[in-house]
């Protein structure tokens, strides 16, 4: 059986719980091995939003961990293949870093290694409200190649928790990526 290769990037904005979330599902699909890299940012994130130890719960749910200054790790090159990359929650910094190519952490230069290799590149963006020059960023990195997905929940599925909404936003995202696997996501049915 082959491996997949999936990145995860984790930048400092609000929504900490839904790369863990993401680590957690794809730990639990065969024949996937997650890159994670987090940013200094997202590391306080964590802390303040899911807890003290929520970074360490990610390190070890990911198959390999890359400090955000290794710009020379594996995943800044474009001969690492992956199936994708998923940014979440992807700070509006993160986003104007990839939406011009400003690789100066190993998180925007993984970005736009998938960008560059045409790679699926999910971003879960998060600011709101959003100004300008943050939807001028969103336009960029679309026209790149890159998908956005605002981690804004469906509400048809009638969600009872907020943990139900950080697992259908993360399971979207997987999804987004086209790994060959069945959906995660629970189909509307009408």
């Amino acid at each position: 059986m082959s491996v997949s290769r999936v990145v995860v990037g984790v930048s400092g904005a609000s929504g900490a719980a839904i790369p863990v979330r993401i680590l957690e599902c794809l730990a639990e699909i065969e024949g996937i091995e997650t890159h994670l890299v987090v940013s200094n940012a997202a590391r306080r994130t964590l802390a303040q939003e899911v807890g003290p130890d929520a970074l360490g719960r990610m390190l070890s749910l990911a198959t390999r961990n890359h400090a955000i200054d290794n710009v020379g790790a594996p995943i800044a090159s474009g001969s690492f293949t992956t199936a994708g990359m998923i940014v979440a929650p992807c700070s509006m910094r993160s986003l104007a870093g990839i939406a011009t190519g400003l690789s100066d952490t190993l998180l925007i230069r993984a970005a736009d290694v998938h960008l560059k290799e045409r790679r699926r590149l999910i971003l879960l963006t998060r600011e709101t409200p959003l100004h300008l020059g943050h939807l001028r960023n969103m336009c960029v990195v679309t026209e790149m190649g890159a998908i956005v997905m605002p981690p804004v929940p469906a509400f048809y599925h009638r969600p009872a928790s907020v943990e139900e909404i950080i697992d259908y936003l993360a399971v979207r995202a997987i999804d987004l990526l086209g790994l060959p696997i069945a959906p995660l996501a629970r189909e509307w049915q009408g």
